[in-house]
């Protein structure tokens, strides 16, 4: 795996523009979703986007010749990543969406730092939670509550479950996190994400036969099309294109892409499904980001070396 200790902050152009080709391609995966869902069930969504995926990279690993991994403890770290890091984010992500709408499933999902700096301070030694990241952290969860407001955390109403299973989702991806440092280290991007997503595809198929029955390949073409952006291109190209990044800019960089990734989602969402936010979802936004900027302390640094 790379390197996820780096946190440097110049940039060259090439890593500026891969990043933002990166958060662009991630902020269309939620519109892609929705496009899907009008004629595909949640579930059934989730298994086209992993299996595709998982496909198109076990290709890019054969035809870069890695080899393949045998020891069975390392194919089960495969399938809990799997589910931490997509049947369990996916699934209720995608459910979240159809009660939520594009927009706002796409902020609450840039919660998933600030829900990883919770993970890592309790399971990770080498990240402790310092007070600048409580900061962080709690300027995120006010960001929540202003959306949602607290009159309304309470209810039992579709659009509140949707908003606290995007939220799930975004835990889990911080424990995928977690997973991922402790337990895949030394693999090659390629093939871990591979195995990660043959173990999502393991998962999916008995549980969309339970709940969706047998998925139907008689698509139209913009179903097919949103299908293959979200798998082929927003997931395993996806993936290779993060690693990549992250390898140029560091792990502290990519936090720009959970800045940049709702704009262009909520942007998407209004141009072509006609959806609205409402104004307190945009301040809610504004304080998480907010918060993502506390947690990630560049802007406090260049301050104090500013007064200084």
């Amino acid at each position: 795996m790379a390197d996820l200790s780096r946190t440097g902050t110049d940039l060259s152009t090439r890593a500026w523009v891969e990043l933002l080709l990166l958060s662009l391609i991630w902020g269309g995966i939620f519109f892609s979703v929705a496009i899907a869902m009008r004629e595909i069930g949640p579930m059934t969504a989730v298994l086209h986007r992993v299996g595709w995926a998982a496909l198109l990279l076990w290709l890019v690993v054969a035809a870069r010749r890695l080899p393949l991994p045998r020891d069975p403890r390392l194919w089960g770290a495969f399938l809990v990543m799997g589910c931490l890091n997509n049947v369990i984010p996916f699934t209720l992500m995608t459910w979240g969406q159809t009660q939520i709408g594009t927009g706002l499933t796409s902020i609450f999902n840039a919660m998933t730092a600030v829900f990883g700096v919770l993970v890592a301070a309790v399971f990770l030694r080498d990240e402790p939670l310092s007070a600048r990241r409580v900061g962080g952290v709690l300027l995120g969860f006010i960001g929540v509550v202003v959306i949602k407001s607290i009159d309304r955390l309470g209810a039992v109403d579709p659009q509140v479950l949707g908003s606290y299973a995007v939220l799930a989702g975004a835990m889990s991806y911080a424990f995928a996190g977690a997973w991922a440092r402790r337990t895949m280290r030394g693999q090659p991007p390629e093939v871990a994400a591979a195995g990660m997503l043959t173990g999502s595809t393991l998962v999916m198929v008995p549980l969309v036969l339970a709940t969706e029955g047998i998925p139907s390949l008689s698509l139209s073409a913009p179903t097919w099309g949103a299908i293959g952006y979200y798998s082929v291109v927003a997931t395993a190209g996806a993936y290779l294109l993060y690693y990549r990044v992250l390898a140029m800019a560091g792990s502290g960089n990519l936090l720009l892409c959970t800045l940049i990734i709702p704009p262009v989602a909520i942007l998407l969402a209004v141009a072509f499904l006609g959806e609205t936010l409402q104004p307190q979802a945009l301040v809610g936004f504004a304080l998480i980001a907010a918060g993502l900027a506390v947690i990630d302390g560049r802007l406090l640094r260049r301050r104090r070396a500013a007064r200084t």
